[in-house]
């Protein structure tokens, strides 16, 4: 029998990287579940400043910090980082993208957290389209129904690139969505 159970273990935490992708294969509602019984703190809860440590450059392919070009290349190596980080008293939440978060979630690392979700992570660094920063990850919905408090673009702007409308168009769009949501753009 599996290690993983739907019954026993459905609303609970894992702690290793194995039993992260257990429950991916064995049981990828828990996502929905720990999330709809997450203890959320919210923007509101806070003193109007926030630290809020990101975990969204990797989705689109840039892995460097300062001279380490790889830094966030191991993704057992970030998700040790955010979870340390996040332990830390003053850190109120996290930014990241849906695997990400995901993971932190089921490692119960977003427990008391402010939590925003990245939308827009299709322009990959150095690619030729990099300026259209297509929206392939959260959307206002989504961000709703896993209880996050918000959603973050990155809105590039290049007067020499005719792709530039287009994303100050979606961009545009998301803040709507989000403000249709109640939630923060």
């Amino acid at each position: 029998m599996s290690a993983i159970t739907k019954t026993a273990a459905s609303t609970s935490f894992v702690s290793t990287y194995e039993e992260v992708t257990r429950v991916r294969i064995e049981d990828p509602g828990r996502f929905a579940r720990l999330a709809a019984a997450r203890k959320r703190r919210t923007v509101a809860d806070t003193d109007g400043t926030m630290m809020i440590i990101a975990a969204d450059h990797p989705a689109r392919g840039a892995l460097g910090v300062g001279s380490r070009a790889q830094a966030m290349a191991s993704r057992t190596e970030l998700l040790d980082r955010m979870r340390e980080a996040l332990a830390v008293p003053g850190v109120d939440g996290v930014l990241g993208t849906a695997d990400i978060l995901e993971d932190l979630l089921v490692l119960g690392a977003l427990e008391d957290k402010v939590v925003f979700a990245s939308m827009n992570r299709g322009g990959l660094q150095g690619s030729s389209w990099e300026i259209e920063d297509r929206f392939t990850a959260y959307d206002a919905a989504s961000i709703q129904a896993s209880g996050f408090d918000g959603g973050k673009m990155l809105t590039r702007i290049d007067l020499e690139d005719d792709r530039t409308p287009f994303i100050l168009e979606a961009s545009a769009n998301a803040v709507t969505d989000l403000a249709r949501h109640e939630l923060i753009a």
